[in-house]
C-alpha cells in the first residue's frame, strides 16, 4: 500500500477519506458478491498543475540487474507523468544518482474526467527502450481542489517522490464501475492515439507487467507454453523478471516477490487486495545445482538454460528449472498449479487483474509536522506517539487496521446464519468497501452454559487459520458489554455442497483441487494440535 504523507498550505482544512485498509475476499461460503458492486470515484476537471520536486531511495529493479549484484547502483533517472494514461510531460534526465531532484512543472489545462495523476520513474539507457525504475499513482480524491497539495509518495517497488499538485476546477462523484474516458477532439486518429502513454504498466497482483519483444525462443511462466508472434509478442515483470504471454497475464495469480513488503501485505491479505487473497500461496521451493542433458528453458523467465554442465537449478518437490540469477526472484509456489489456480478462481469469479483494482484506488493520506518524520527511525521513544497523533487529526483510514474496532466501525446489511449462541452478520466497514462476516455472540449464554474457556479457545483457533490458505481466519475481534464480535472473512463463492448441486458432478481434476485443499486444511490443524469434529 503506497503511503502518501501531505503537508497542506490550509492546515485548517480537512483531508479527503478514502484510504482502502486491508481485506480478504474469499471465495467459497456464501453468496452473495462483493466484485460486481459498483465503484465510487472522483472525476476532476479543470487545470491541473503538477511540479515534480524530487525522489530518493531509489534502486536498480531486478530486470535492470538481471546481470548483476550491485543494488545500489546510480540511475540516470526521468519521470514521465500521465493523467488517466495520457502523458501531459516528461522530465529532464538527472545523471548517475539515485536521489534526483528536477523541480520541473507541467501543466494540462484541459482535463476531462480525471481520475488518476500517474508518475512513472525510468532509467536513461544507452540502447533503447529506456529501464522501468518505480512507479505510482495519485487518485483526484485524495487531493485538494484550490489548495496546493504537498506531499510524498511512496512509489513502488522501491523509493519515494516528492510532488506538488495543484488543482482548478470542479469535481463530481462517477458510480460507475467501469472506467469511460472522453476522448479530446482531434486527439485520435485512424491508427494510434496521440499522447497515450506508449509502455503503459500492467499492474496485476503485485506484479508491473510491460509489453516485451524477445529475440530469443521463450515459453510462458504461467501456461508453460510456447509464446509466438512478432513484435512484443510477451509481457515481463519489471521487478521479478518473470515473462508470460499477453493473454496470460492477467491470470497470473502468485504475488510478486519483489514487490514492496507493505504493498505484499496488501496484496497478501486481501486482501490488497481483493479475492485471491485467501489463496495466499506461501510454499518454498527446494533448489540444489543441477546438470541437464537436454536443452532446458527457465521456468521463471523462459530463457534457454545455458551451458554444459550446471546450467541451473531444479526444484527437488515440484522439479521448477531456473536460472541461478532467477532464483532470488521466484515465487514460493512449490507444487501449485498456476494455470488449474487460475481457471478455477476464474470460475469463482476471480481473477489476478480484478484483484489489483483495489490496491491501485486510492493511497492513504496523513498529515504531517515535518517531512523527516516520515523517515525518522521508530527506536525513539516519541515516535510512535507522534505518529499516533498525526492519526487522529487527519480524518481518513489508515492504510491497515491499528488499534481497537467498534461497532460504530461497521454497517450491518444482513444476516447469513443464527445458531444458539447468536448469529452471523453480513457488514461493510464504513469509510471502504470491504465485507466481513461478522460472528455475534450473547455473553449471558456462554457464561450460563460455562463456555467461557470454550469461546476464548475458539478464538484461539480462528486466529491461528489466519496462517494457512485454506482457512477461514480471523480478522479481528471487540467487545459490548452483552455481545462479542469475532470479524470474519467473508467467502462468497458458496460451500462445498452448494458447488457439488450446481456442478451436479465434479470431474477429477476439480474433486482432486477441493481434495486436496481439504486435506492440507486438516494436516495443518493437526499439526497445530486442533481436531476439527
Amino acid at each position: 500500500m503506497r503511503r502518501v504523507i501531505m503537508r497542506s498550505k490550509n492546515k485548517s482544512s480537512s483531508l479527503p477519506s478514502g484510504a482502502t485498509p486491508p481485506t480478504k475476499n474469499l471465495s467459497s461460503l456464501h453468496s452473495w458478491s462483493h466484485a460486481d458492486s459498483p465503484v465510487v470515484v472522483m472525476l476532476f476537471s479543470g487545470t491541473v498543475r503538477v511540479r515534480v520536486v524530487e525522489a530518493r531511495a531509489l534502486r536498480p529493479t531486478e530486470w535492470s540487474r538481471r546481470f548483476s549484484q550491485n543494488e545500489t547502483a546510480a540511475l540516470d533517472c526521468y519521470v514521465n507523468v500521465d493523467i488517466n494514461e495520457m502523458a501531459i510531460g516528461k522530465t529532464t534526465v538527472r545523471p548517475k544518482t539515485v536521489e534526483p531532484k528536477w523541480n520541473e512543472e507541467f501543466t494540462a489545462s484541459d482535463v476531462d474526467a480525471g481520475r488518476v495523476v500517474g508518475f512513472t520513474i525510468f532509467h536513461s539507457c544507452v540502447m533503447p527502450p529506456d529501464d522501468f525504475v518505480a512507479n505510482t499513482k495519485v487518485a483526484f480524491e485524495e487531493l485538494k481542489i484550490g489548495q496546493i497539495n504537498d506531499i510524498w509518495v511512496d512509489v513502488e517497488p522501491h523509493g519515494q517522490l516528492h510532488v506538488v499538485i495543484e488543482l482548478h476546477g470542479t469535481a463530481v462523484e462517477d458510480h460507475h464501475a467501469n472506467k469511460v474516458f472522453k476522448e479530446r477532439a482531434g486527439a485520435f486518429n485512424d491508427r494510434q492515439r496521440r499522447g497515450a502513454m506508449r509502455r503503459k504498466i500492467h499492474e496485476v497482483t503485485g506484479h508491473k507487467f510491460m509489453a516485451l519483444f524477445l529475440r530469443q525462443p521463450t515459453f510462458c511462466a504461467h501456461c508453460k507454453e510456447f509464446i509466438w508472434g512478432i513484435g512484443k509478442q510477451g509481457y515481463q515483470c519489471q521487478v521479478c523478471t518473470v515473462v508470460v504471454h499477453k493473454r496470460c497475464h492477467e491470470d497470473v495469480v502468485w504475488k510478486c516477490p519483489g514487490n514492496k513488503t507493505d504493498a505484499l501485505d496488501v496484496v497478501g491479505k486481501e486482501v490488497a487486495e481483493s479475492g485471491l487473497g485467501r489463496f495466499n500461496i506461501n510454499m518454498p521451493h527446494r533448489f540444489s545445482v543441477h546438470s541437464y542433458k537436454r536443452p532446458t528453458f527457465c521456468d521463471h523467465c523462459g530463457s534457454m538454460l545455458y551451458g554444459l554442465i550446471n546450467q541451473g537449478l531444479q526444484c527437488s518437490v515440484c522439479k521448477l528449472n531456473v536460472h541461478k540469477r532467477c532464483q532470488r526472484n521466484v515465487a514460493n509456489n512449490c507444487g501449485i498449479n498456476a494455470k488449474q489456480m487460475a481457471t478455477e478462481l476464474a470460475q469463482l469469479g476471480l481473477t489476478g487483474d480484478k484483484m489489483s483494482v483495489r490496491s491501485k484506488k486510492k493511497p492513504s493520506i496523513m498529515t504531517e509536522a515535518s517531512t523527516e518524520m516520515s523517515v525518522a527511525s521508530s527506536s525513539s521513544g516519541t515516535g510512535e506517539s507522534a505518529l499516533t497523533q498525526i492519526s487522529e487529526e487527519a480524518p481518513c483510514k489508515p492504510a491497515r487496521p491499528t488499534g481497537t474496532l467498534s461497532i460504530q466501525d461497521f454497517t450491518f446489511i444482513k444476516v447469513l446464519g443464527k445458531g444458539s449462541f447468536g448469529k452471523v452478520m453480513l457488514a461493510e466497514r464504513k469509510g471502504t468497501d470491504e465485507v466481513y462476516a461478522i460472528k455475534i455472540l450473547k455473553k449471558d449464554v456462554i457464561v450460563q452454559d460455562d463456555d467461557v474457556e470454550c469461546t476464548m479457545c475458539e478464538k484461539r483457533i480462528l486466529s491461528l487459520a489466519a496462517k494457512h490458505p485454506f482457512l477461514t481466519a480471523l480478522h479481528s475481534s471487540f467487545q459490548t458489554p452483552d455481545r462479542l464480535f469475532f470479524v470474519m472473512e467473508y467467502v462468497n463463492g458458496g460451500d462445498l455442497m452448494f458447488q457439488i448441486q450446481r456442478a451436479r458432478k465434479f470431474d477429477e481434476g476439480r474433486a482432486r483441487f477441493y481434495a486436496a485443499e481439504v486435506t492440507c486444511a486438516l494436516q495443518f490443524l493437526h499439526r497445530n494440535e486442533v481436531i476439527y469434529r
